[in-house]
């Protein structure tokens, strides 16, 4: 397994090239080992409520929407609400379904003040194929990484 300075160095090298307003972009198979490596780091699960029980939970990832369902509409608590659960010195990893979320979620930490921001690219269920589906491509069920039905 990699060491986590190697990950996060590959991480913070992929935000550079692509001009990222947050510390890295992580694979999925990457955030999973940055947990395992380093289990003071925090899983940010930024989907909504609607997608967490129809398309399943991360085990352990603190939950906070960025949009709640339907209407999809921002979330007016969400910085209060993460700054709750998660500590400002922590490694923060952001996931949504397929990484735009997350990626609002982890740029919205990072101008807040949290350092350690982390995106986690494909997200839960990846980008869609041809038919427009996902969970074909890419993503963590993909990649086989712990999801539950909850």
């Amino acid at each position: 397994m990699p060491t986590i300075s190697k990950i996060l160095t590959q991480a913070q090298d992929r935000a550079q090239q692509a001009h990222l307003p947050y510390l890295g972009a992580l694979t999925p198979q990457e955030a999973h080992a940055i947990l395992l490596l380093a289990p003071q780091a925090k899983l940010v699960d930024v989907r909504a409520r609607a997608e967490w029980d129809l398309t399943g939970i991360i085990p352990g990832a603190v939950q906070v929407e960025w949009q709640t369902y339907p209407g999809w509409h921002a979330n007016p608590y969400f910085m209060q609400q993460f700054k709750q659960m998660v500590d400002p010195e922590a490694l923060v990893m952001f996931i949504c379904r397929s990484g735009g979320r997350s990626h609002k979620a982890a740029e919205a930490a990072t101008l807040a003040g949290y350092n350690e921001c982390y995106n986690v690219i494909e997200g839960f269920e990846g980008d869609r194929d041809k038919v427009s589906q996902q969970r074909n491509i890419n993503g963590w069920k993909k990649a086989g990484l712990p999801w539950m039905q909850s």
